[in-house]
């Protein structure tokens, strides 16, 4: 998948993100990688951000941060 074929989101759900992100919220995120698979990651939302005409989320995890993008999430569990 290239930022090309990026699917805007709803202004609702957006929203929803961005609130996580103000508020630092702990997730599980379930998401689509770049081949379809299915992954899930836990962390915190820092941000929600534009780049190259795509929508990311950022998560903060044990591991680092991880950018995924708003198009690919399919589930957020809040802890």
């Amino acid at each position: 998948m290239s930022q090309d074929d990026y699917t805007p989101i709803s202004c609702d759900l957006h929203s929803e993100y961005e609130l996580l992100a103000l508020h630092r919220t702990p997730v599980t995120l379930h998401y689509r990688d770049e081949e379809g698979a299915e992954q899930h990651l836990q962390g915190r939302v820092t941000d929600v951000f534009t780049r190259d005409g795509a929508e990311f989320l950022r998560l903060e995890t044990e591991a680092g941060t991880a950018e995924i993008r708003l198009d690919r999430i399919d589930r957020v569990r809040k802890h």
